[in-house]
């Protein structure tokens, strides 16, 4: 079971870096650019979410899953990531907006 945990720990991580670098990327009005890291993004939290289904099937299928703190952490990463994926969304939104003309 900790090796699932760590995993989403692991892909939910690395889904926050990639908003965040989408962001950075969104700043230099590389929109393009910005939403590939964002599908980056997406990649991750979905082999994330995978590793979540795993255990939530295993609780489904009888099996006793002992909620642990790491368990906890595991499962905020991955809240925290979600959510700032999306508020990363509405931020390259507004940088794509406000660009200057000739700087996309």
């Amino acid at each position: 079971m900790e090796d699932i945990i760590f995993q989403i720990i692991t892909f939910s991580g690395e889904a926050k870096s990639c908003s965040l670098e989408a962001v950075q990327i969104a700043k230099k009005s590389d929109i393009k650019g910005a939403k590939e890291k964002l599908e980056l993004a997406n990649q991750k939290l979905k082999e994330a979410h995978k590793f979540q289904t795993q255990l939530i099937q295993r609780e489904a299928g009888g099996e006793d899953m002992k909620v642990s703190l790491l368990l906890v952490h595991a499962q905020d990463h991955l809240m925290n990531a979600i959510m700032l994926k999306d508020i990363c969304c509405e931020f390259i939104e507004l940088y794509d907006s406000i660009a200057l003309p000739g700087c996309k």
